[in-house]
């Protein structure tokens, strides 16, 4: 899966959506060299975007199993940079980097789908070289997992050994908390629903679609309403549609009147205008009597 962040942002609420890799490395991003010069810089930008934002209310959206735990710190930090109020929610599998986004959220907004699964883990690397150079990555690695483990100590008030020991299970695989497992290990603050649809907004826009309707034919006068958007009709939603439709064509038959037609007097035979072709024939017969 690719990484992507995508920032949708209003006056009164910014939506961050964060889905897959974290920080994928540029040679397993892209096909080609050319395409990996600017990789850099597209994150940079997106971090700037993200601490550019003055909206009071943030969501931040969770769809990710990890990645980079540098950049997954530069997200967090630019987050927790924000003046308004951020709230993160956790969907699907959301682990390794991705949890320390997930720690971004202010007091109390860490929030985690009911459907989702969590997952803190040890830090690892590939590497290679001398003893020195890979003594040098198991130090960094060390470092790494004590940092991530105040981070998550930070945000819960819970003792730093707790997040070593839970990372450090399955010989440092961690294990995959439910949803009321991370909250009670001061992960997550609340588990959320999945949202429920909008439908009761759709019926009310199709309501007043039919009340322009007949208001623009004379039918029935009513107040200016704002103008509706497309919008796709369901189930119970047609059913009203078509509710409505039979309502609107009964008025519309009792309020209807015959056509009519203003009187005006039958053209006389003798006015009858006669076609290019035919006054030549006239011309014609004229020349064979003379």
């Amino acid at each position: 899966m690719k990484s992507e962040i995508q920032i949708h942002d209003r006056a009164d609420l910014c939506r961050i959506e964060i889905e897959g890799t974290i920080g994928v490395p540029e040679e397993w991003q892209f096909e080609t060299p050319d395409s990996r010069v600017a990789t850099y810089e597209r994150f940079r930008e997106t971090l700037g975007r993200i601490a550019r934002i003055e909206s009071p209310e943030v969501i931040v959206e969770i769809r990710s199993t990890g990645g980079d735990v540098n950049d997954a710190l530069l997200i967090h930090d630019a987050l927790r940079s924000l003046p308004g109020r951020i709230t993160t929610r956790c969907y699907g599998y959301t682990a390794s980097a991705a949890t320390i986004i997930a720690q971004a959220a202010s007091s109390g907004c860490r929030e985690i789908s009911a459907n989702a699964l969590y997952l803190i883990h040890n830090s690892i690397c590939a590497s290679e070289g001398n003893a020195a150079e890979l003594a040098a990555k198991v130090e960094l690695l060390r470092q790494t997992d004590a940092r991530i483990a105040g981070l998550y100590a930070a945000r819960s008030g819970r003792p730093v050994g707790e997040f070593e020991a839970l990372m450090a299970e399955n010989n440092g695989n961690g294990r995959w908390l439910a949803p009321e497992e991370a909250v009670a290990a001061g992960l997550a603050d609340k588990v959320v629903e999945a949202a429920e649809p909008p439908a009761s907004s759709l019926a009310r826009n199709i309501a007043r679609g039919w009340e322009r309707l007949l208001a623009n034919i004379g039918l029935r006068p009513g107040p200016a309403l704002p103008a509706d958007r497309n919008v796709l009709h369901f189930d119970g939603e047609v059913q009203a549609l078509r509710s409505r439709s039979a309502v609107a064509a009964d008025e519309a038959r009792r309020q209807a009147a015959p056509t009519s037609t203003q009187p005006r007097e039958d053209p006389s035979c003798g006015d009858t205008v006669r076609s290019a072709n035919e006054r030549a024939y006239a011309e014609d017969a004229k020349c064979f009597h003379n």
